[in-house]
């Protein structure tokens, strides 16, 4: 899996940061996944290696405006465009009227269904949100202003590695029966000898994890979500010098967004959603708070527009 940062900004867009959306783009197939869809989210889009058309899933975390309201016009255009089959979007129950009424007022009619999930009792009852034979998708509430969700994708574990090698010693021709054997299936060819394919692989190898964060005060259920996690997106929108801050509007701050990681034991960190207050030219960069994560958990990095990063 890889993740392409779309926006992370806080709030409002900058000259140098959009607000909130993340493209994940699934290793096993041609799909993309979109997490939240601020204003302006199809021109980064554009902008990056992402194609919209590739869009099949929407994850929303809640319903401020700096994380939806890009997602009209994206449904529009993809509408004009004709190449799309169809979306599915996760949300609050709130996001289906209001997506519907911002068609419905603009006079837009799709050329594609949408299907919408509300994710409140998936994420109450710690139901999976959504599985097929290689991903499954949770969601837990966090805690904001109003009700907000995070998410976590995890890889089902894949076969282990095919010993190509031993199979031509054996004189297996190459073709399908590779597949077969490596999904552990036992084949017979035509001059009577059977093999077991499990003889032929590794041992399984854990499938990758992801997990998206954001609008959060620090929360257990993060900590939960996160567990053991490849990879954790998480909002830092303050410094720690601004922590009585982060508590009044219920967001991160970097030693937040950092102990989560920590706590989950997550391999990697990444913050994002950065108050606009912090610029190359203030007293608090985006450097410092970094480094204010760093030193809580070192393996940590800073999202930016546009960074693109696999998930191992």
């Amino acid at each position: 899996m890889k993740i392409t940062f779309l926006g992370t900004s806080s709030g409002v867009p900058t000259l140098t940061r959009n607000v909130s959306s993340l493209a994940l783009k699934l290793s096993q197939t041609a799909e993309v996944w979109l997490f939240d869809c601020g204003e302006g989210t199809q021109h980064q889009l554009m902008k990056s290696n992402i194609k919209s058309s590739q869009i099949k899933k929407i994850f929303i975390t809640h319903m401020h405006g700096d994380h939806i309201y890009g997602l009209p016009g994206l449904l529009a255009t993809l509408g004009l465009a004709g190449n799309s089959t169809g979306i599915e979007i996760y949300g609050p129950s709130e996001l289906k009227n209001f997506v519907i009424s911002a068609l419905k007022s603009s006079y837009c009619k799709l050329s594609f269904p949408l299907i919408f999930t509300e994710v409140e009792d998936y994420a109450s009852l710690n139901k999976i949100l959504f599985e097929n034979d290689k991903l499954k998708v949770q969601c837990a509430s966090l805690k904001h202003r109003l009700p907000a969700y995070g998410y976590r994708v995890s890889e089902k574990d894949k076969p282990g590695v095919f010993d190509i090698k031993k199979a031509e010693n054996l004189n297996i021709a190459p073709g399908p029966i590779y597949s077969e054997l490596q999904s552990g299936k036992t084949i017979e060819l035509e001059d009577g000898r059977s093999f077991n394919g499990q003889d032929f692989c590794g041992p399984p190898r854990k499938g990758a994890s992801f997990v998206y964060c954001t609008d959060t005060v620090f929360s257990e259920s993060a900590v939960k979500l996160s567990k053991n996690a490849d990879l954790l997106v998480h909002e830092s929108t303050f410094s720690k010098e601004d922590e009585k801050m982060a508590y009044e509007k219920l967001h991160s701050t970097t030693i937040m967004a950092a102990k989560t990681a920590l706590m989950s034991k997550t391999k990697k960190l990444i913050i994002t959603h950065l108050s606009p207050r912090y610029t190359q030219r203030s007293s608090i960069t985006p450097s410092d708070l970094l480094k204010e994560a760093q030193k809580i958990f070192p393996n940590t990095s800073l999202a930016k527009d546009f960074l693109t990063t696999e998930i191992k």
